[in-house]
């Protein structure tokens, strides 16, 4: 299985990435965990982001056809970035699930104001790609971070893949 995690910079993505994978054995991807392993931060040219999307596509490639269930968390803010990993689901016959991870704007420009080790991103970020952001229209759940813990949040994926 694939499984997206999509949301607004400072939503909660990684976090509630990282518990579902801890929870689920799942491997676990992440858009700026890849940036800085290629050396890409701060560089957000398109090139660089298709870098980082090229690689985040391969490993779950790699993964997939290995049998595991992958999780990959980014902002899949635009449908061009959404695409390739249906694609992917499709080539690899696995299932595809979305989850979008949501957050009231004061917490997230709370969040946001401090240095994290997985974000560049500030409030700023945020706004642009909150302004950018094209809807999902694909079915998923929803997690709203201000009232779930990364760990309900977890269980309740784990439950809404087995419906």
């Amino acid at each position: 299985m694939l499984l997206l995690i999509a949301g607004l910079p400072g939503s909660g993505k990684t976090t509630v990435a990282r518990a579902f994978a801890a929870l689920s054995g799942s491997v676990h991807l992440n858009s700026d965990t890849i940036r800085h392993e290629l050396g890409l931060m701060g560089h957000y040219r398109p090139e660089n982001k298709e870098k980082v999307y090229f690689t985040l596509l391969e490993r779950s490639r790699k993964a997939l056809l290995q049998g595991k269930t992958v999780v990959v968390d980014s902002t899949f803010f635009k449908e061009s970035v959404r695409e390739p990993f249906r694609a992917l689901a499709s080539e690899c016959s696995v299932p595809l699930r979305w989850v979008e991870v949501r957050a009231e704007e004061h917490t997230l420009r709370e969040r946001l104001s401090h240095p994290r080790p997985d974000s560049e991103a500030d409030f700023s970020v945020y706004e642009k790609i909150r302004d950018a952001f094209e809807p999902l229209l694909d079915e998923r759940l929803i997690v709203n971070t201000d009232t779930e813990t990364p760990e309900s949040a977890a269980l309740k994926i784990q439950q809404y893949l087995k419906v």
